[in-house]
């Protein structure tokens, strides 16, 4: 049994020529794992797939601010969508997505809490169908503190009110987009000290759906690359969460 599993499994044979205590004492090593074949399509960028790999950040935002994704998927998003109108990014942060735009030469309007603009405020965004696509990189709830503002959705002291602020948010989104519009939200599930494991990606989609949106296309799962918390130790047990997901929705009419 154990020769044919080790037939089978090149990894299971390679740790059975491990000495017991280096198999289990030795800290873990990057795994390059290889990624499915994507089939030839018509998109104007084949490298985007429902899973997203891209190691380095970009030029784009500043890379010391908490919370910043880079911009490169913002950039194929906008380049896949031939996006040309008008973007929007209500909670810019460092600007990452005003630098993509201003690379490819499309029109952007970006402000964040920090200008004391509220995303969830029904004054945060347009009230009216203005924008072609909006990208958005919420809070996921209080895993990062942000703003000292006590509206910024990571200062929610409780789940519920959060998900009534995110809800806000999404449905002020969802009335600015144009007819055939997108919104792009990147957010990631977490493990919260008291309220146990918070499924965000889920109540992303949820929220989205109350307020008439519908899935444009698959979910992209981001590795999440650079990430603070894969440089550190921990004494707990657990299933560390190596990516995030952007969902795509789309305003039907």
């Amino acid at each position: 049994m154990t020769h044919s599993l080790a037939a089978i499994d090149p990894f299971y044979a390679a740790c059975l020529s491990l000495p017991a205590s280096q198999a289990q004492d030795e800290p873990a090593k990057p795994i390059y794992v290889r990624l499915p074949l994507a089939p030839v399509t018509a998109s104007p960028v084949p490298h985007l797939t429902s899973l997203y790999h891209f190691h380095r950040a970009g030029e784009y935002g500043d890379r010391s601010y908490p919370g910043n994704c880079g911009g490169n998927l913002i950039k194929d998003l906008l380049t896949y969508f031939r996006t040309k109108g008008l973007v929007c990014d209500p909670m810019s942060g460092s600007g990452t997505c005003s630098d993509v735009c201003k690379e490819l030469g499309i029109p952007c309007m970006s402000w964040d809490i920090h200008q004391g603009i509220d995303a969830c405020d029904p004054q945060g965004i347009a009230s009216e169908a203005t924008f072609d696509f909006i990208w958005a990189h919420p809070p996921y709830w209080r895993q990062k503190l942000y703003a000292a503002d006590e509206r910024d959705l990571s200062r929610a002291p409780t789940l519920e009110q959060f998900l009534h602020r995110y809800g806000l948010f999404i449905r002020n989104a969802a009335r600015a987009l144009k007819p055939r519009g997108k919104l792009a939200i990147l957010m990631g599930d977490y493990v919260d000290r008291e309220a146990g494991f918070v499924p965000l990606c889920y109540h992303t989609k949820r929220l989205a759906f109350v307020h008439g949106l519908r899935q444009h296309c698959v979910d992209i799962i981001r590795f999440s690359h650079g990430a603070s918390s894969s440089t550190k130790v921990y004494r707990s047990s657990f299933i560390p969460g190596l990516h995030d997901v952007c969902c795509i929705f789309e305003k039907t009419a």
